[in-house]
């Protein structure tokens, strides 16, 4: 790889890959790419609604910002700690291959770098500007994503249990860095955010069952090729939310409070029904529908949320 036109030998970490012409953009959108910024909006999104939530929907604005800040940079380097650990495994899957470390056009000394500099500037921040607590929790979510749930994904199935954990931690920054008290109305978001992903990675493991094969990974589809044991978990974890959804309704005032159970149990009804349809049918269409589902369900329960704020 180059960079202004000068030239740089990386480790390729064993993937086939050529050596080619970069510029500071193609370089930039590389370091982006680390910081998987799909997720990484999701996370920032699960932190403002925790932290608007904690607050009866009047946060504070500058610790709840900071916080969202500095949770941005602590997950820019667990998703980049996540790509170096999986350097490997990540040239095996076609999904993957492309990732700046697999692909050559980062060296894994760059990366290492990188998410140090982040997590110590992203910890900082979160300590000194949002407070002990949230950086407790920001703590806690990048070790479990990148030391715990990472290592995890070669060995058991059970990955996707600890990984879920670390997606639902978000919800304690914001609502920590917001000042919000510790009681149900915790409870029922950060339980929504955990049950949400066993439905969702249980179709994105269904998709990529081969190349998560191919790559070691120990997925349920890949230890349970029929899908059976996947469908379970997915019918299982959509059928959770149910409950979830109806209690936000008790923490609503009057008819708001019944126009939220009706409209969030509406979008958990459609999730498990895609759940079911995956469990019977276990194929790439019901997959995607399920994938679908998911993606619908959790940002529309968290707009929802944001209109009706909890009492």
């Amino acid at each position: 790889m180059s960079i202004s036109g000068s030239t740089l030998t990386v480790d390729r970490a064993g993937c086939e890959a050529d050596v080619a012409e970069a510029t500071w953009l193609d370089v930039l959108a590389d370091y982006v790419e680390l910081t998987k910024l799909r997720i990484s909006v999701l996370v920032l999104v699960t932190v403002a609604v925790a932290g608007y939530l904690a607050r009866f929907g009047q946060p504070d604005l500058w610790p709840l910002l900071h916080a969202m800040l500095g949770t941005a940079l602590v997950a820019a380097s667990a998703s980049a700690l996540n790509q170096w650990l999986e350097r490997h495994t990540d040239c095996d899957m076609a999904r993957t291959a492309d990732r700046p470390l697999p692909a050559g056009r980062l060296s894994p000394q760059q990366v290492v770098v990188f998410a140090a500099i982040t997590f110590v500037v992203g910890m900082a921040w979160l300590i000194l500007l949002a407070g002990w607590l949230p950086a407790a929790a920001g703590l806690a979510t990048w070790f479990i994503y990148a030391w715990v749930y990472t290592p995890l994904k070669r060995r058991t199935t059970w990955n996707t249990a600890v990984g879920a954990v670390s997606g639902a931690a978000p919800v304690l920054i914001g609502w920590t860095a917001a000042g919000g008290a510790i009681d149900s109305r915790l409870g029922g978001l950060f339980l929504l955010v955990f049950l949400w992903q066993f439905p969702h990675f249980m179709a994105i493991a269904w998709l990529y069952k081969q190349q998560y094969a191919d790559a070691g990974m120990q997925m349920m589809t890949v230890r349970d090729p029929s899908g059976r044991r996947a469908g379970v978990q997915a019918v299982l974890g959509a059928a959770a939310l149910l409950p979830v959804c109806a209690a936000f309704g008790l923490f609503a005032p009057g008819p708001a409070g019944l126009a939220l159970v009706g409209c969030t149990l509406l979008l958990a009804l459609g999730q498990l029904a895609c759940a079911l349809s995956f469990f019977l049918r276990r194929d790439d269409d019901s997959a995607r529908r399920l994938l679908r589902a998911s993606l619908v369900f959790l940002p529309g329960v968290l707009l929802l949320l944001t209109f009706v704020p909890l009492v």
